[in-house]
């Protein structure tokens, strides 16, 4: 190995240290925790070092960010991968993109809240973002229905599962159970001529594990907006 290979792989260790350890403060503490000289002091380097590589917390949240988006990718078509069906897909796209957003609020805020100063839907957007929305795409274009752009409702179903995630965090909606199944709240197999509103779960049978009602939730939220689109053509 060259003298400048191992320079270059030396500094991509770093870069992964410095972003790794701005991760586990920020799901620890928060972002706020998040300051150069904090890092700096955990990974041991001083803070030039650091500056090195990015310059300033901006930067190092959008690296988080890409680095999120590239999990959430991976998550999301892991879990539709092993479902069968398109309703099954659905629904396990929905609990991997909330799970993912429960499991990783710091990594998710970078990604979706705060400004890392990455471009969003343009021509630049890096490519881990249009990779997680090319993700969402793959699934929701099938069930959009003719006539549909697929774009637009993968971005009005993305619009439904981040307002759930942010807002259940934030208390604005409740945690609530349910294990019902999810094609009684989604009704694309159906004729479209006279819809029908989504039927109430039903009531948890004792000593099932329960899934979180708000996943059947964004499987309602589909179906709804799949009716409208089909009502207005």
């Amino acid at each position: 190995m060259s003298v400048q290979q191992r320079k270059e792989r030396e500094r991509a260790d770093r870069e992964r240290l410095i972003v790794a350890t701005a991760r586990e403060l920020a799901e620890k503490d928060g972002w706020d925790a998040v300051t150069t000289r904090r890092l700096a002091e955990r990974i041991e380097y001083s803070q030039p070092v650091l500056y090195s590589h990015f310059r300033g917390k901006r930067e190092i949240i959008g690296a988080v960010a890409l680095q999120g988006a590239t999990e959430l990718a991976a998550a999301t078509r892991a879990a539709t991968a092993a479902a069968d069906g398109p309703r099954a897909k659905v629904y396990a796209l929905a609990r991997a993109y909330l799970d993912f957003a429960d499991r990783n609020p710091a990594v998710y805020d970078a990604i979706f809240q705060l400004d890392g100063g990455l471009p969003y839907a343009r021509e630049d957007t890096p490519a881990p973002l249009k990779d997680a929305f090319a993700a969402l795409l793959e699934t929701l274009e099938g069930v959009a229905g003719d006539g549909v752009d697929p774009g637009l409702f993968t971005e009005t179903f993305w619009a439904a599962l981040h307002g759930l995630a942010t807002l259940t965090r934030a208390g604005r909606l409740p945690r609530s159970t349910s294990n019902a199944e999810p094609a009684s709240w989604w009704t694309a197999s159906r004729p479209t001529e006279q819809p029908a509103l989504p039927r109430p779960a039903p009531q948890p049978r004792p000593g099932r594990h329960h899934r979180p009602g708000r996943l059947l939730t964004a499987v309602a939220l589909l179906a709804f907006f799949r009716e409208s689109a089909s009502l207005g053509r």
